[in-house]
């Protein structure tokens, strides 16, 4: 649902104002977006992926990883909530970290879903693209599959695109020596 038609642009004092309903609201270029409470394969797959993260910091404390509901906010205009994501302890140094994170995360998980799966793609890539994000996981729960976007100058390179049925394995350079199998990724 988008709710701006009128052509004027919402701010965060705008978001502040939003109903704590259960829903998602994001402001993405001004424009309210709301989307329903995640069913129970998405929940699943986001703890999965945001505790493997958190376990490996503990041993390797080298940022700190955050699930969502908690804001991030890019601009006055651009605030979403990521399913997870990822500060790095040098980018933790660059951008406000509380009571949310005022800036660009190191990786965003975004967990697809039918009415997310589109904006997610197409929307949610060119704000993490514009705002520095280095990382951008896009999860496609209907496939079991994982397309890696990574920073190459301005904008995301496709670095890998994996297939639980391949047996692939989830790896980045943000997490020295973490790794991840889509096995477990979309265990239940």
């Amino acid at each position: 649902m988008r709710g701006t038609e009128s052509g004027v642009k919402l701010t965060w004092d705008d978001y502040a104002l939003f109903p704590e309903d259960g829903q998602r609201h994001e402001l993405i270029d001004g424009e309210h977006y709301v989307t329903p409470a995640p069913v129970r394969k998405h929940q699943v797959i986001v703890l999965n992926i945001a505790t493997a993260i958190r376990f490996h910091l503990k041993s390797h404390p080298v940022g700190f990883v955050y699930v969502a509901p908690f804001d991030v906010i890019l601009s006055d205009h651009d605030v979403v909530e990521p399913d997870v994501l990822y500060v790095s302890r040098e980018r933790a140094q660059e951008i406000e970290m509380s009571p949310w994170v005022k800036g660009a995360p190191s990786l965003v998980v975004e967990v697809g879903s039918p009415g997310t799966h589109k904006r997610d793609e197409t929307t949610k890539r060119r704000l993490y693209e514009r705002y520095g994000v280095d990382e951008y996981w896009l999860v496609d729960t209907a496939l079991d599959t994982i397309t890696v976007l990574r920073r190459s100058g301005d904008g995301f390179e496709r670095a890998a695109e994996l297939r639980r049925e391949d047996g692939d394995v989830l790896t980045t350079p943000l997490l020295p020596e973490w790794s991840l199998s889509l096995r477990e990724v979309f265990e239940e």
